[in-house]
């Protein structure tokens, strides 16, 4: 269980096609599926990897245990190894949301303001820190989710935008890992 919020399309972006190229590289298996589980409001909470290896071995397992977390993973990640019926724990980043109001502004805010505008701040402000992962729209809010090295320095490299640009007004930030 990867602790993520992720669409499919950015899960195998960011983990599965780069995982599947080390192990099929080390002969070690291979990433075989995934998924998302979604909220009753149907956000994304977190991502499922599934991996077929050749050998349940320390080796595998630490490979990829370390070949997640130098792709950079949630911290309260889980690495379940069925044969066993055991867990590891991992991870090395913390994760930050940030949810739009899309009902309660004024309407031209809306009409004169883009969340591709937040989006791309957001990433611009957190470099060398963390970065945009991907992003939800639910019926009355938009999120985008953040992971880095630190949640409270990301959270204050965005304070500006969050407290001066329009579309930002109203909105909640949530640490997610």
């Amino acid at each position: 269980m990867v602790n993520a919020r992720l669409q499919p399309i950015h899960r195998g972006e960011i983990y599965e096609d780069p995982l599947y190229d080390i192990l099929s590289k080390e002969s070690k298996g291979k990433v075989s599926g995934g998924g998302t589980l979604l909220s009753g409001s149907g956000e994304i909470e977190y991502c499922d990897i599934e991996i077929q290896v050749n050998e349940s071995d320390n080796s595998t397992v630490e490979l990829i245990k370390s070949s997640f977390e130098q792709m950079g993973v949630p911290k309260g990640s889980k690495l379940k190894i069925e044969l066993t019926d055991t867990e590891i724990e991992f991870g090395n980043l913390e994760g930050l949301a940030i949810y739009l109001n899309g009902t309660d502004l004024d309407a031209e805010v809306y009409e004169n303001t883009d969340s591709n505008h937040v989006y791309s701040e957001l990433d611009r402000l957190t470099q060398g820190v963390g970065k945009v992962f991907s992003y939800w729209q639910g019926p009355t809010e938009t999120a985008f989710y953040l992971y880095g090295t630190s949640y409270s320095l990301m959270k204050s490299q965005i304070s500006e935008l969050v407290n001066n640009y329009p579309l930002c007004q109203k909105c909640r930030i949530e640490q997610i890992a």
